[in-house]
């Protein structure tokens, strides 16, 4: 929703003292939410496995390369120059591969966790509405400097979220 819409709702609530009095408002913490929420863990342990043969193969081919490294720096000085320059192309092309590799891993990654959290964020803004019009709520928030743990409703959120 519009923040200068609800600021100017609040305005015209406070305006009004009967109106302000009869005025229910609710809050939920979207952070504990994609935290907390059972579907938020199960998620996130499915992006941890469907990323994890791809972290294992990048792990693997760090330590190779750490490996081709301290082989080049330990056997560097008695290598015949040939070998050694083509020892350090080698590390430097696995190197760029690596570099590579482990960006688009990052941004495959990234992807599919916005996608988890949006469905997530979709999922949890449904339950607000139920429990919005289940409880005759007039505004819930979802960002605040301060909330007064009386209008939390994260708890209720995050249940009817495992209910599911």
């Amino acid at each position: 929703m519009n923040k200068t819409f609800i600021a100017a709702a609040l305005a015209l609530a406070a305006l009004t003292q009967p109106a302000w009095a009869e005025l229910k408002i609710g809050f939920v913490n979207t952070d504990r939410v994609f935290r907390e929420a059972a579907p938020a863990q199960r998620a996130l342990k499915a992006l941890e496995k469907e990323f994890a043969p791809r972290a294992q193969e990048l792990q693997a081919l760090a330590k190779q390369i750490r490996d081709m490294q301290t082989d080049l720096d330990k056997n560097g000085m008695t290598m015949k120059d040939s070998d050694r320059r083509n020892k350090e192309r080698e590390i430097e092309a696995l190197n760029r591969d690596f570099q590579r590799r482990n960006r688009e891993f990052r941004e495959d990654q990234n992807m599919r966790s916005g996608q988890e959290m949006a469905s997530i964020q979709e999922r949890a803004n449904k339950v607000i509405q139920q429990i919005a019009d289940a409880e005759k709520y007039d505004l819930i928030l979802q960002e605040a400097v301060f909330v007064s743990p009386r209008i939390d409703i994260t708890d209720k959120v995050l249940k009817s979220l495992s209910d599911k």
